[in-house]
């Protein structure tokens, strides 16, 4: 599918930075915080990369939002599990626009399964999708950005890298990586102009979420400073700012977006 760009200007959304003339790639953003993320770069002038796996109507609705207000929008299918997936998926959203200025990684999995009843296999396979296509699409868009003076990435790693949850071990172990990963990856490609920060995100507002566990969503309400549940668009405008200038001096930092919740006591 290919992106619509009349080389006309357009207003951008008001209170976000200027991220005119980037080429941003955004995984796992057919739904959800990535669907959010993706519009907000849109909204801040970036061409926007939009990848999915399964959900190929809901990406280019994504990208159909985009282009409706004159923007610039790709979608790209691709299976992040395998290294191979996570590289080609890269080539083409930097062949798209002749290269690529931001990733946002933020495709994964969050099953719930107690450790006692857990199989290696279930270990594996959030391990897999939460931490291989980080460190896979990482490595293949540093790259890329390497050869043309440096970009941004960023991981969408949550509050349950540092909060274990029942439930939730594999989940949480692969949260913890990501983070760690982001440090990491940014002590090693600084020289190179990269910045590599993660954002973590604490409870996400989405459809059937109150039905489904209200004692959960108003345990958190009542515990959240900010009184509510987080949006897609709070976890697009921190990623929209690791991105632009004005993060220039900002790189292996894991910046949590929950509304207040971690900076309650634990005792």
């Amino acid at each position: 599918m290919t992106g619509h760009d009349d080389g006309t200007a357009r207003p951008l959304a008001a209170g976000l930075p200027d991220l005119t003339g980037q080429v941003a790639l955004v995984t796992g953003a057919g739904g959800g915080v990535g669907r959010g993320i993706a519009l907000r770069f849109a909204a801040a002038g970036a061409a926007v990369a939009v990848h999915y796996r399964t959900s190929e109507a809901a990406a280019r609705e994504v990208v159909d939002r985009i282009e409706r207000v004159g923007g610039s929008a790709l979608a790209l299918h691709a299976d992040l599990a395998t290294e191979d997936g996570c590289h080609r998926l890269v080539e083409r959203a930097a062949a798209w626009r002749g290269g690529l200025t931001a990733l946002v990684n933020n495709a994964g999995v969050q099953p719930v399964r107690g450790l006692a009843g857990m199989s290696t296999a279930e270990w594996r396979t959030v391990s897999d999708l939460n931490v291989l296509s980080v460190f896979a699409c990482t490595q293949a868009a540093a790259a890329v950005m390497r050869a043309s003076g440096g970009g941004s990435i960023t991981h969408i790693a949550s509050i349950e890298g540092t909060r274990p949850a029942p439930g939730h071990a594999h989940y949480c172990a692969a949260k913890s990586a990501v983070i760690m990963h982001a440090r990491s990856a940014a002590l090693e490609y600084g020289a190179d102009g990269i910045r590599v920060n993660t954002v973590s995100p604490g409870l996400m507002a989405r459809d059937g979420i109150e039905e489904a566990w209200p004692e959960g969503v108003d345990r958190w309400r009542r515990a959240a400073p900010a009184g509510r549940l987080g949006r897609p668009e709070d976890i697009g405008d921190a990623c929209v700012f690791l991105a632009s200038a004005m993060a220039s001096w900002v790189t292996g930092h894991d910046l949590v977006v929950d509304g207040g919740v971690s900076a309650r006591p634990t005792w």
